[in-house]
């Protein structure tokens, strides 16, 4: 199933990339959006329809996402969004809550005055989001906060993994979200931002820590015993 096949028919716009790039980007925010949920068939055929590329491109694009577990392709049947089990989402969340600790650990020592400032205007234009009811544009904006904080720590390797994890994540708030609960909550991130600048570490890894637990608090995980 394809659900951005059924928006327009004319083929989407794709940007002064590599083809396979660009099929790649636009399958990759469409996951990220929610317009392509866990567990989508992406046909070779009818995404090169939709693309008008060739299934050479659309290959190389699948196998990308694959190699980033977003994707599941199966011999004889093809590709699916990818529909991580209850103990997968246990787990991404217990490494998320691992990286993230360190994460804000490492830049509360080192955090300094623009670096709050810059966190500050994020901030705002979460509250204007929220304030204007834009919930798509909200949740982009609250999952790359989490990211920013990876890459103002400065170390890459940390930055790397949040990046593979909050992907992971999108996809099991997909799949296990309950109507209107399932994501960051705004005061939580100014709260955090108020403990860097405290430079607070022992406060700030208990908030995220808190954090964390919260999101997957509201999400209906089935018990993966």
């Amino acid at each position: 199933m394809l659900p951005i096949v059924r928006r327009s028919k004319a083929a989407p716009v794709l940007p002064d990339l590599p083809l396979d790039q660009a099929v790649y980007d636009h399958l990759y925010d469409s996951m990220m959006a929610g317009r392509l949920r866990p567990g989508d068939r992406l046909a070779e055929a009818q995404l090169c329809e939709v693309f008008k590329v060739s299934r050479t491109v659309v290959r190389k694009a699948l196998h990308r996402l694959a190699e980033q577990r977003l994707v599941n392709i199966v011999v004889n049947k093809g590709a699916t969004v990818a529909s991580p089990s209850p103990q997968e989402a246990l787990e991404v969340f217990e490494a998320r809550r691992a990286v993230e600790a360190a994460i804000v650990r490492r830049l509360a020592h080192g955090i300094g005055r623009s670096d709050v400032e810059r966190l500050r205007l994020r901030l705002s234009a979460e509250h204007s989001a929220l304030a204007q009811h834009d919930h798509a544009r909200w949740v982009a904006l609250a999952g790359d906060f989490h990211l920013t904080l990876a890459q103002m720590a400065g170390n890459g390797v940390l930055q790397r993994m949040l990046a593979e994890l909050s992907t992971r994540c999108s996809l099991i708030v997909a799949l296990y979200e309950t109507p209107g609960n399932a994501q960051c909550e705004h005061h939580e991130h100014e709260r955090l931002v108020d403990l860097l600048e405290l430079r607070d570490a022992d406060g700030a890894v208990a908030l995220m820590d808190q954090h964390l637990r919260a999101l997957q608090g509201r999400l209906a995980i089935p018990d993966a015993a």
